[in-house]
């Protein structure tokens, strides 16, 4: 059984213990059930399934700041469990976050209560072909036409692409060059100009695709905040989000550390457990102490958040890079202790092999990460 002892850190509030424990014992009972031989398929009926119990009213709030340390502690949880669960959770969250923070009364009433009940799928429609990390550098435009605008351009690598009911996409209006000239809005794949291109395979099966929008044109009441605003909306839902991504880490690195202690407790080499060599006891107690460390960060990161910080981008920056950097290095250790069952196909460990790989690019890859905590380090010292 993993480690629940950190739910007692003074981070958290019975609140938060009492979700932890409910949707462990949930996820125990229900997520085996659900077949991932169509990714598409699974991650609609995930949404339903996380929606009729009511984890996905965690996803999005309609009044009020969103509880990061909850949106972690549900993300962990799912990752622990089932990668795609994971996924399928924090899409919508992502994808309605722009609406839950900066979305007008009536926005919020027209989609919350479906993305948050499991009856509509989100997306995050902000990635390029030649603009990932670089925001600024987005090319595709909304252009004012009267009372609408028009969309032309393409976004790739967008979690959900292809079965989301519902996009929050940036586009550049032009209001300043760079990133003060994007803005978001709400778009709905039934508008006429969509188009899916291409559907994307990854090492670890999740949603993805290729979007074409050819003179798409939204009403100007689907803007998100004011013209101009898209950058700063983007950042503000990524510096909530990004520390769910290194929460997701760390429920991946639990798991292989679950994984390799059940292994080197029950096989044998020479008549002793694998547990009994003192290299393997260096692995495990390597991995035990980067589990630990990486839930400080990110705990630390959430709470910060729900304490009232504007922002969180350095604890954030730092939780993720760390996190992810370290869960990749536990499950590779947990591969080895399992031998060539490490790398048989289907088995656990191989699976969070391929689930950690994404984490460290998506949301700001490791190396963004590094030089975010870097200029806010010299910034903090600066303004001292």
């Amino acid at each position: 059984m993993a480690d629940r002892s950190f739910l007692n850190w003074p981070f958290f509030e019975d609140r938060h213990r009492d979700l932890a424990e409910a949707l462990d014992g949930w996820a125990t009972s229900n997520l085996r059930s659900v077949n991932h031989s169509d990714t598409d398929a699974a991650c609609r009926k995930l949404v339903k399934m996380l929606g009729d119990v009511g984890f996905l009213t965690h996803s999005a709030s309609e009044e009020g700041p969103l509880d990061v340390r909850s949106l972690c502690l549900i993300r962990e949880t799912l990752a622990r469990h089932d990668g795609l669960a994971d996924f399928s959770f924090a899409m919508q969250g992502l994808g309605t976050g722009a609406i839950s923070l900066f979305g007008t009364p009536e926005q919020k009433a027209a989609w919350l209560p479906k993305t948050r009940s499991g009856q509509a799928i989100s997306a995050f429609a902000l990635t390029e072909p030649q603009s990932g990390s670089d925001v600024a550098n987005s090319t595709m435009t909304a252009v004012l036409d009267g009372d609408e605008y028009v969309l032309n351009g393409e976004k790739t690598w967008i979690s959900n692409g292809g079965i989301a009911d519902v996009y929050s996409l940036f586009a550049r209006t032009g209001e300043a060059p760079g990133a003060q000239g994007l803005s978001a809005f709400i778009f709905t794949p039934d508008t006429p100009g969509f188009e899916v291109v291409e559907r994307l395979d990854t090492i670890a099966p999740h949603p993805l695709a290729t979007l074409r929008f050819t003179d798409a044109r939204v009403p100007a009441t689907s803007m998100l905040g004011a013209p101009g605003q898209g950058f700063k909306i983007a950042m503000s839902v990524l510096d909530v989000f990004r520390s769910t991504v290194a929460a997701a880490a760390l429920g991946f690195a639990r798991r292989a550390l679950d994984e390799a202690l059940a292994r080197v407790t029950t096989r044998y080499v020479q008549g002793a457990p694998l547990f009994d060599l003192q290299m393997v006891q260096g692995h495990i107690a390597d991995m035990a102490l980067d589990i630990d460390a990486a839930a400080l960060l990110v705990y630390r990161a959430a709470w910060t958040k729900d304490s009232g910080a504007p922002r969180v981008t350095r604890e954030a920056a730092m939780a993720k890079l760390f996190a992810t950097d370290q869960a990749q290095q536990i499950i590779d250790k947990a591969v080895q202790l399992h031998g060539g069952d490490g790398v048989r196909s289907g088995e656990t460990v191989e699976q969070l092999y391929r689930e950690i790989r994404a984490l460290r690019i998506y949301e700001g890859a490791s190396d963004v990460q590094r030089v975010i905590i870097a200029r806010q380090t010299l910034a903090a010292q600066q303004g001292s």
